[in-house]
């Protein structure tokens, strides 16, 4: 009803709009109707994701009614964005995509750098930053090519600034303050003081990771006076982050004397806890750290180190968390306690790891290796290791960019002038690098493809040998049923046959006419007949046990988490519904099950430090329900990017077209709800035989 209100209320504003322009020559009803339904989407709290999603696709398809281009792909470009600020991504996408198309096709130059501008922003916010530099890059082509006026230079400019950010990601500080230089050159000439201020605020930021403190800190200070001359709004927060950018060049330099001061000053603003708890929680970690460094100051920096941690655990960052790890350890050896500090070192190590924190990752390998001697060599291996692969990132990211940057319309005319220079040679050399290239692409896809084959094939391997697995420890107990079988056969067969001869035998005489003859066969045949009784009850209990399957899948289940168990330390339930015939199950579910049991118990002892973990397996209507639930450390469910253990776990689920839930709390453990559809094979069993009618 809800829905169909707001309908018919943008049906009445349409008509209404229509009749009351309808000789305005200006006004468009498919605009005005357009522009209310994105705004309604903007600021409608009440209404549903799927409201809005439907209230743009009617957006869309009134786009249809405009016969100017240019405003229709205006129109087109604030749907778009509207798609991305409730987070449908691929309704942003598909529309993104349109835009730029049409625009380009167009020749609308500002629509298409705005266009470039909105996806290269979507990729930077979901960590694609490599992409989102080059779609920064093709919008600052696009608004180098309209007309020069203060627009267009402070456009470019924004974007010569957003991609300065990126390539200090990737530590490109050469690149980076070339950009920012420009773009400071643009917003001078406009007197943009504020974002003067954020240039050279990533000025400082790019210095520093040169290793240039003088410049760094000059840097800061000059954002902090274009600053003071802007009229933003929000100028006291910006002001902290601008203190602690200065006193973080004195740490990082280890000047902790005047580190000390500059935090001090930091946190005498009383607002700073209430208003930036982020920033008043990073001054006090570093305040104690500069206490620890400049004056041995022990109890003040264990003092302030806790205050940092209990308004850390608030906010749940992280990223400051390894960074408070990492100082507290430093405080902690410096007490003399060598077994916390390497503890919490090993848990900054931990946490830098699963946030992708590559620079403290190394800082707490450096600080392990100080602190455990004993284990140096695998510290420093681990240190070499990760410190190769992040130069060889970056080396490839920043060659990448520098790519990027060359492919400008000059350096395209120069190279085309050099082609035709040296035409006949560089026809022949291009000839030989695609004959050099076909033959390498044709050599590695070969390789390639045997190398899947080869995986491909150990996979069935190894999937064949755990069926073993699980056939082989039934095999005694098979044994068992064949041979009660055989005995059930003997019984009946054999012994139950040949007493039920005698009672006959005994029946023809009891024909006999004296008493004494007739009373003791009556006996004899009613004692018979007990006996005959009692075999065949023991017959039917062995016949029947003979076909109970043995739950080889569950033993192998209950043996995996023993071994778990005994290895970790961890306390383990298992329960299990004895009514399903486990092992008629399919071999792909037991498999999968098995493994995702496997992963999650790792995951326990690894990631979660868990002391008890449940394992339930129940059935629920046609379907079986697998809960694994610990009480260890739990993690951020909404982080986007995941762990291998986790990527394995949603990976099984998938083969088995099963449903994952997954419900985790900072502190409160985990819950991993795997709920599997119930598919048996056909159960082999032979008929059993009907003693009582034989």
């Amino acid at each position: 009803m809800k829905n169909r209100a707001y309908i018919f209320i943008l049906m009445l504003l349409w008509g209404c709009t229509k009749q009351n322009k309808h000789n305005e020559s200006i006004s468009n009803p498919q605009i005005d109707s357009i522009q209310q339904l994105v705004n309604l989407v903007k600021t409608a709290k009440e209404l549903s994701i799927e409201d809005q999603i439907t209230y743009l696709k009617i957006a869309e398809t009134q786009l249809n009614g405009i016969e100017n281009d240019s405003i229709q792909l205006d129109e087109l470009s604030k749907i778009s964005l509207a798609y991305k600020r409730i987070g449908d991504s691929i309704g942003f996408r598909k529309s993104n995509a349109v835009l730029r198309d049409n625009s380009k096709e167009k020749k609308l130059n500002q629509t298409l750098g705005y266009s470039n501008w909105d996806l290269a922003a979507f990729l930077q916010s979901n960590g694609v930053l490599d992409s989102a530099f080059y779609y920064y890059n093709k919008a600052l082509d696009n608004f180098e090519q309209l007309p020069v006026d203060s627009t267009s230079k402070s456009l470019k400019a924004r974007m010569l600034y957003n991609m300065s950010r990126i390539q200090d990601s990737y530590k490109d500080y050469l690149g980076g303050e070339i950009s920012t230089t420009t773009a400071i050159e643009i917003f001078d000439d406009l007197g943009d003081d504020y974002r003067l201020y954020n240039c050279y605020n990533v000025l400082g930021v790019l210095a520093s990771g040169m290793g240039d403190p003088k410049k760094a800190r000059e840097s800061y200070e000059k954002a902090r006076e274009y600053l003071n001359k802007s009229n933003v709004s929000n100028k006291t927060q910006l002001g902290w982050l601008n203190q602690n950018n200065i006193a973080s060049i004195y740490l990082n330099s280890e000047d902790f004397e005047k580190a000390k001061e500059a935090y001090s000053v930091l946190l005498t603003d009383k607002d700073l806890e209430e208003k930036s708890p982020g920033i008043y929680e990073k001054a006090l970690g570093s305040l104690a750290y500069s206490f620890l460094k400049a004056d041995g100051n022990i109890e003040k920096a264990e003092e302030l180190i806790d205050e940092a941690f209990e308004v850390n655990s608030e906010s749940g960052d992280l990223q400051d968390r390894a960074r408070l790890n990492y100082f507290y350890s430093e405080i902690l050896a410096a007490k003399g306690d060598t077994t916390k500090a390497i503890a919490q070192a090993k848990e900054s190590y931990a946490i830098a790891t699963e946030t992708y924190n590559n620079d403290r990752s190394l800082d707490a390998l450096r600080l392990l290796n100080t602190l455990d001697p004993k284990n140096s060599n695998n510290y420093f291996s681990e240190y070499y290791q990760l410190n190769e692969a992040i130069k060889e990132e970056e080396r490839t990211k920043r060659d990448k960019f520098a790519r990027i940057r060359m492919e400008t319309d000059d350096i395209i005319e120069e190279n085309q002038i050099l082609m035709k220079e040296k035409e006949l040679w560089a026809g022949a050399f291009l000839l030989i690098i695609l004959f050099s290239i076909t033959a390498m692409v044709i050599i590695s896809l070969y390789v390639s493809n045997n190398r899947l084959k080869f995986k491909q094939k150990q996979q069935e391997s190894n999937q064949e040998i755990y069926n073993l697995m699980l056939s082989q420890q039934g095999k005694f107990e098979e044994g068992k049923q064949l041979e009660q079988k055989r005995i059930s056969e003997e019984l009946h067969d054999g012994i139950l046959g040949e007493m039920l001869g005698i009672r006959l035998i005994l029946g023809g005489l009891n024909e006999r006419e004296d008493q004494a003859s007739v009373e003791q066969r009556a006996t004899l045949i009613e004692k018979l007949r007990d006996v005959e009784e009692e075999i065949r009850t023991i017959s039917h209990e062995l016949n029947h046990s003979s076909y109970e399957k043995f739950h080889n899948f569950i033993v192998s289940l209950e043996n995996m988490i023993d071994g778990i168990q005994k290895s970790s330390g961890i306390s383990c339930t298992f329960t299990y519904d004895s009514k399903v015939p486990w092992d008629n199950l399919l071999g792909d579910i037991k498999i999968n099950a098995y493994r995702i049991i496997q992963e999650a118990l790792k995951n326990c002892v690894k990631h979660a430090k868990s002391k008890n973990v449940s394992i339930s397996f129940q059935t629920m209507d046609d379907k079986l329900k697998l809960i694994i639930q610990d009480d260890g450390v739990g993690f951020d469910t909404s982080r986007k990017k995941k762990g291998i253990g986790l990527k394995n776990i949603i990976s099984r689920v998938k083969k088995i077209k099963g449903a994952l839930d997954i419900t985790s709390q900072l502190g409160k453990g985990t819950a991993i709800n795997v709920t599997i559809p119930a598919k048996y094979v056909e159960a082999k069993i032979p008929e059993e035989t009907n003693v009582l009618n034989a």
